[in-house]
């Protein structure tokens, strides 16, 4: 169900997206100014990065199989690896372009429509990456959230073009290309960040919200553990998988000590947000 509802939110900012590439786009070309239409290639790649985030959830939501025992999630970290070198590849074009207008320097014509339709497209992409941003949040979801920050980088890439008008306006034509420049720059460091994140989700890196003192707290509050040890998780914030060691009474059967470790488990998963799977290994308690 969470699921259908991050795929929901895709299909809406994936139509807001693709209305602002458009209108950058053709006002861009209309004017010549290569910052404002390198800023719809960055909205573009906005819309891509959507379809490609509902296919990869789609894929992610399969469940278990036999190739696939531990299910799928990971199809959507995948996704975000194929979105972040579409970034990259994305800011080597801009920045090709740039330089293209440095050599062959053409000032672009500079109107109110195309101020309007920039200053327009800056409100409707902070109003997006907020939304997307708050509902990744609710749902846990790293490809929502990292969605909403590469929203959110349209907006200052807009602002900066708009800073470029005024530069040109100002007398300063090659304020544009320069802008383009600096454009294809911040891309790349965001298509380098994306990477980043997904490697470290890959690379199984324990930095996820599996607070110590609420385990500590969750585990020792169960009754029949004397202890625990070794608590590990890795995944995404919205699929922790994770095991811990729990010592017990030695004295007690097998069967009661495997009701223990049940019920530290529904208590580790009710507890910590994102938890989907946790292993509990039963030990003796040596001080006892």
């Amino acid at each position: 169900m969470q699921g259908k509802r991050v795929r929901r939110i895709f299909l809406i900012v994936l139509a807001l997206n693709l209305v602002v590439a458009l209108a950058k786009a053709v006002f861009g070309f209309l004017a010549g100014s290569v910052s404002m239409v390198a800023d719809a290639f960055h909205s573009g790649f906005d819309s891509l990065s959507n379809v490609i985030g509902i296919v990869a959830l789609y894929f992610a939501a399969k469940p278990p199989d036999p190739e696939h025992p531990y299910g799928h999630g990971k199809i959507e970290t995948l996704g975000t690896l194929v979105i972040g070198a579409m970034l990259l590849l994305t800011a080597g074009g801009i920045l090709y372009e740039g330089y293209q207008r440095l050599v062959e320097a053409v000032a672009p014509e500079i109107t109110a429509v195309t101020v309007a339709v920039m200053v327009g497209t800056v409100i409707i992409n902070l109003a997006v990456s907020t939304y997307e941003r708050r509902k990744g949040e609710e749902y846990r979801s790293q490809i929502l959230v990292a969605d909403s920050q590469h929203t959110k980088s349209d907006v200052f890439v807009s602002l900066a073009v708009l800073a470029g008008f005024l530069a040109v306006g100002l007398g300063f034509p090659q304020a544009d290309p320069v802008i383009a420049f600096a454009i294809g720059l911040l891309i790349a460091r965001m298509g380098i960040g994306v990477l980043y994140d997904a490697a470290r989700v890959l690379a199984d890196t324990m930095d996820l919200p599996c607070d110590p003192a609420l385990i500590e707290a969750v585990v020792m509050d169960t009754p029949g553990v004397a202890g625990y040890h070794d608590f590990r998780c890795r995944g995404k914030p919205d699929e922790i998988l994770a095991d811990i060691h729990i010592t017990v009474d030695p004295a007690l059967p097998v069967s009661r000590a495997h009701e223990i470790s049940d019920e530290v488990e529904r208590r580790l998963k009710e507890t910590v947000p994102g938890l989907a799977e946790v292993v509990v290994h039963i030990e003796p308690d040596d001080s006892a």
